[in-house]
């Protein structure tokens, strides 16, 4: 059977989904996006991900005239049309400002262009029992990093020195502070206390950062929104990731040197069976 996607109001085999070359977000990266996993008890702060969404759309002043209140459905359409249901699975959404002849201002466009598609998560449980490395680089990225932009051509650029190095993720500095990674958000553990960078126009608010910031607060570890000094990475006693994929994942080692005792610390485990039990999935790690 055939991949279906979602485009423009239409579920339909992925390969008859066409886009006209003059759709905006060929031309210019016009658009914003999201990705929702659903876990086989059901999505994972979907009202989350579609107040975010809204706020994404707006800044951009793109009108999508259905109402973001009406995806959840096609989500779990699309789901159901692929096989995924009830499995661990993600759905893509991008939302296009449409398709005009290439001029550089916001044209008056009746309709968007609306896609979506749903895929299996692949499984990192290796990953999230060992911990991951990742690599610095300097943060090239735009000043508006809390909208969730198509535009993700210095992303994608960073991730790649990532993956020729070896290493799982790449971590952005600005101005000699941590901001976030290129598609996770960034957590160390200093002393005790759990410490990310504030929500700014420089970091996406993630969902599962708020999540697990949450899970902190519930469990009695200090949290402390404040930027972390670049060279402050190496001498934290834990690191790790958040993220719709990344989910809670161990850091063991910073541009090849291990972080604490280059081995998953007893913060990142606590905070990882506490996620892992809020989405009442059976992962659990030792401690």
């Amino acid at each position: 059977m055939s991949e279906r996607v979602f485009l423009n109001g239409r579920f339909l085999p992925g390969e008859q989904a066409l886009v006209s070359a003059n759709d905006r977000g060929f031309h210019f990266a016009d658009g914003v996006y999201e990705v929702v996993k659903y876990y086989p008890g059901g999505p994972f702060c979907l009202e989350e991900h579609m107040e975010r969404l809204r706020n994404s759309l707006a800044a951009v002043r793109i009108v999508y005239p259905m109402g973001v209140e009406t995806l959840p459905v096609i989500f779990s359409r699309l789901l159901e049309e692929n096989g995924l249901s009830g499995r661990e699975a993600g759905v893509y959404l991008q939302i296009t400002r449409g398709s005009h002849p290439r001029v550089h201002h916001f044209p008056e466009i009746p309709e968007p262009t609306v896609y979506a598609c749903a895929f299996a998560f692949p499984s990192f449980v290796r990953q999230l029992t060992e911990g991951i490395g990742v690599i610095t680089a300097e943060d090239i990225r735009w000043l508006r990093c809390d909208i969730k932009s198509v535009s993700l051509l210095a992303n994608t650029m960073l991730y790649q020195q990532a993956v020729e190095r070896g290493a799982g993720e790449c971590v952005l500095v600005r101005d000699g502070l941590v901001t976030e990674a290129t598609h996770s958000t960034v957590m160390a553990v200093r002393h005790g206390t759990v410490v990310t960078h504030p929500l700014s126009r420089l970091i996406l608010p993630g969902i599962t950062r708020k999540v697990v910031l949450d899970l902190c607060r519930e469990n009695g570890i200090p949290v402390a929104e404040e930027a972390l000094p670049a060279e402050e990475l190496h001498a934290a006693d834990e690191l790790f990731l958040t993220g719709t994929g990344s989910e809670v994942m161990p850091v063991v080692a910073v541009d090849g040197h291990p972080v604490g005792h280059g081995l998953p610390g007893p913060v990142t485990r606590l905070l990882q069976n506490a996620f892992f039990r809020k989405v009442d999935s059976p992962l659990k790690f030792d401690r």
